[in-house]
């Protein structure tokens, strides 16, 4: 699996890998409304499909924190987004289309995410905000970012590719 996930991260391609996130607690995301959740894995749950596409332009960006990515979810074509609301950085999910992003004559900072990979977990940092990443919290509450490492909010994703 590592190998795959190397190449889905790596810039390796210019199709959109697809997959389901979980988190540590064993959480999948869901889209509620308009937003991404989180609930428990169970065999009648049915998670997002997740969409990654590496950036195009890796070396204009902060180099030495993981692998530009975009990250979106199929059915209905959204992706993650990073902005500034009430001065806080926010997570939310925005009506784009994740190849459109792609092939953008520049790197779209807030729909991008350094992707560090350590064993078979993963961060995803945003990229407008450095030091804020993609957490979870409790069952049926929404993804959001946090710069609050090590505390009562969930960092670290498994990312799990589908064939």
């Amino acid at each position: 699996m590592k190998n795959n996930e190397e190449k889905i991260f790596n810039g390796a391609t210019n199709t959109p890998q697809t997959g389901s996130v979980s988190d540590l607690d064993h959480q999948v995301w869901i889209l509620q409304g308009q937003m991404l959740v989180t609930v428990p894995r169970t065999n009648s749950v049915a998670s997002v499909t997740v969409t990654v596409l590496p950036c195009k332009y890796p070396e204009s960006l902060e180099q030495g924190k993981g692998n530009p990515i975009y990250l979106g979810i199929q059915n209905p074509d959204m992706c993650l987004c990073c902005e500034e609301t009430d001065g806080q950085p926010t997570l939310q999910l925005k009506e784009e289309k994740i190849l459109d992003l792609y092939n953008q004559p520049e790197p779209v900072k807030p729909f991008l995410f350094y992707h560090a990979q350590t064993g078979t977990t993963s961060t995803f940092e945003s990229v407008a905000f450095s030091g804020w990443f993609i957490a979870s919290s409790k069952k049926g509450q929404p993804i959001f970012l946090t710069s609050e490492q090590g505390k009562s909010y969930n960092i670290n994703f498994n990312f799990y590719r589908k064939p």
